[in-house]
């Protein structure tokens, strides 16, 4: 199972008199692509929902007894009537789910992007269950005015949707934002009913987003993400007595942001989560640049803060506003080792469907002609389709890469017969920066070829080929931070293919993504899309050992 990956410190291990214990808890909580979290807290359970953008299924929530230890919990949206993002550019798709929970119910609102251009394609939309593993409902369509929306249950009854708005006629910076728009929601008629009110119009750092809406005591408090998504990325929040409005901005904005020397870089988009004891605590998306670059190719990571209240605001309880390597939780908790994430070895064998739980496939869901488990049990069957430059029917699926150094390999089976066959392993961001290892056959040379190659910015480069035989192949990576290297196995031997190649192009700040490096298997069929590929394991190994 996915599960998080954490260094636990319990303070006071003896429970002396009058001390209370404590459990450090190292950040992020949950490692490698996983952005935008909202936290919630539904009686004793705590839930984070993440972006997924073009990786399907859309929207990942994890779920907690303790803030410690975080699961998998749900992919809400996993079927194709809920969402079919077939043509979609890269980090388009899911953009910052909302969740929240009403009347014994789950409510979850969520941005499809169809189209980040300046003239921004963008519907926002509505899913509800009983419970958050589902069945969720058919999405119920709310408004294109701007992204990342969240719900509102106020203590009346009455629920009311944030979301930012997007004006494109004043560019394509800061000025677009143009501020936080109200607007109610209908439960009975299921749509937005009135007008949306601009109720926040951001302070002076601009990117005025993921807006979330709390009640608490005689206030009303509006948690935004402000200043980009990149390094200069924050936290800020308002407060009013009234719902509309006029909000008053935090004396000590941004609440949170990261300084240049932060083991957590590009702390912001946050939400706030309190107790069943009372204690307050924010999640927040944070990055780490690989040593000595601004790359951050594990993507933007979910981190938590504590926070306390004074003078009827919220602020780190740390101090300051710089996001902590460490959070504490009551209590002297461990961190179990099948919650781990980064930093253990992972094998997944393919004799039935739990390994779905750490991968996720691009753009539509995965069905039994495309990955098939019972045409050859014990092996999974790759249909090869589209290239790996498709934005409709690629069959591929990959897990994120959660350790700056891993070793992954993969043993499969596979007989092409021309050189449009292709399977193989792959260390991907997007359609425009990946590097692929994979067989196919050379008709002119008769014979089957194991290739390395690169696509870096667009351009696609052979690295090296070399003549092979199969039609059994164990194919593997190996990432030590900035650099890598493909192998491949043969008679017991580890041969190494392709030479070093960089990998800070996989990263945010190398395409101006918002998502992170993943590792995983696929094949392709450019002729008649009918040849397969046979996995029979795939393992992933960020132990280090």
């Amino acid at each position: 199972m996915e599960m998080t990956s954490k260094e636990t410190v319990v303070h006071n291990p003896l429970g002396q008199a009058g001390e209370a214990l404590h459990t450090s808890v190292r950040n992020p909580v949950i490692p490698g692509f996983a952005p935008d979290p909202c936290m919630i807290r539904v009686e004793d359970t705590y839930y984070i929902a993440n972006s997924t953008f073009e990786w399907f299924p859309g929207v990942r929530i994890y779920e907690s007894k303790d803030l410690v230890n975080f699961r998998l919990s749900a992919e809400p949206l996993d079927r194709e009537e809920l969402l079919d993002m077939r043509g979609i550019s890269a980090s388009e798709g899911i953009w910052a789910p909302d969740l929240s929970y009403a009347d014994g119910c789950f409510y979850l609102v969520y941005t499809v992007v169809t189209n980040q251009g300046r003239i921004k394609d963008m519907d926002n939309y509505l899913v509800t269950a009983k419970t958050v593993q589902g069945p969720w409902s058919k999405p119920v369509y709310l408004n294109s005015s701007g992204f990342d929306p969240s719900l509102f249950h106020d203590r009346d009854g009455r629920k009311w949707l944030v979301n930012m708005q997007w004006d494109y006629r004043k560019g394509c910076g800061p000025e677009c934002f143009t501020g936080i728009l109200l607007q109610e929601y209908s439960v009975r008629e299921q749509r937005l009913i009135g007008s949306p009110v601009n109720i926040f119009k951001g302070t002076s750092l601009g990117y005025t987003e993921g807006p979330h809406l709390y009640r608490k005591d005689a206030y009303y408090y509006l948690v935004c993400a402000e200043g980009g998504t990149s390094y200069e990325h924050a936290v800020t929040v308002a407060r009013s007595r009234k719902l509309e409005g006029p909000y008053e901005v935090h004396p000590g904005n941004p609440i949170l942001t990261s300084g240049e020397k932060d083991y957590l870089q590009k702390a912001g988009h946050g939400s706030l989560c309190e107790t069943e004891a009372g204690q307050w605590y924010l999640a927040h998306l944070c990055a780490r640049p690989l040593p000595g670059t601004k790359s951050c190719v594990l993507g933007r990571e979910t981190a938590i803060q504590e926070i306390v209240w004074r003078d009827g605001w919220p602020w780190l309880k740390s101090g300051g506003n710089s996001p902590k390597e460490f959070y504490e939780v009551p209590g002297k908790l461990h961190v179990m080792p099948e919650y781990r994430l980064s930093g253990v070895r992972r094998e997944y064998v393919f004799e039935d469907d739990s390994f779905w739980r750490d991968f996720q496939t691009l753009r539509l869901p995965h069905t039994e002609v495309d990955y098939s488990l019972s045409a050859r049990p014990g092996w999974l069957r790759l249909l090869g389709e589209n290239g790996i430059c498709s934005r409709f029917r690629q069959t591929l699926l990959a897990r994120r890469q959660c350790d700056f150094c891993f070793t992954a390999f993969t043993e499969m089976e596979y007989e092409p017969e021309c050189f449009q066959h292709t399977a193989g392993l792959i260390l991907r961001y997007n359609e425009e920066n990946l590097y692929y290892l994979y067989v196919t056959y050379d008709e002119e040379k008769h014979s089957t070829m194991l290739c390395a190659a690169s696509i870096y910015a667009g351009e696609y480069r052979l690295m090296e080929e070399v003549m092979t035989q199969g039609p059994r192949f164990v194919l593997g990576v190996e990432v030590w931070e900035r650099e890598a290297q493909f192998f491949y196995r043969k008679e017991g031997k580890k041969i190494l293919i392709g030479g070093e190649f960089d990998v800070t192009n996989l990263s945010d700040d190398f395409t101006y993504g918002f998502t992170g490096a993943f590792v995983g298997i696929c094949a392709q069929d450019l002729r008649e899309h009918k040849k397969c590929a046979d996995f029979r394991r795939f393992v992933y190994d960020g132990s280090g050992k």
